[in-house]
């Protein structure tokens, strides 16, 4: 048997370019001509990669957005989310990444994505990007 001092952490940073935005789902709104809705999703697992130090980061993102015909299937959701999880990426970087991507398969008349991540070094950061839709 191995003594704790003798395994190592052996996992490969990956770049932002590998999260794959196709794996979101749209599916319809069926409301969309009689009512708005707003929707708040909340993914308290979130974790990524410092790609200064290496060092994991984690956190919640907070997606809010008002729909116009499409809204997003939540397991597709899960695993997109998923995939930052050995992504080298800063905080300020994840939020517009996900809003870009999220943005571009619903549509929505308008979108906040907000991370609030755990602290680290006795310092916590929230980052906040949004979209409105002008017509």
């Amino acid at each position: 048997m191995k003594s704790s001092h003798e395994y190592e952490i052996n996992y490969t940073i990956k770049e932002p370019d590998t999260i794959k935005k196709e794996i979101l789902d749209p599916i319809d709104y069926t409301y969309a001509s009689k009512r708005s809705i707003d929707i708040t999703i909340s993914q308290p697992e979130y974790s990524s990669v410092c790609p200064m130090t290496g060092l994991p980061d984690n956190g919640c993102i907070i997606i809010k957005y008002r729909p116009d015909k499409k809204i997003i299937e939540l397991k597709s959701l899960k695993f997109y989310l998923l995939q930052y999880r050995n992504v080298g990426i800063f905080y300020e970087h994840v939020v517009n990444r996900i809003l870009d991507d999220l943005v571009e398969v619903v549509n929505p008349l308008k979108m906040e994505v907000i991370g609030e991540f755990t602290p680290r070094g006795g310092i916590s950061s929230k980052a906040s990007a949004s979209y409105e839709r002008t017509e």
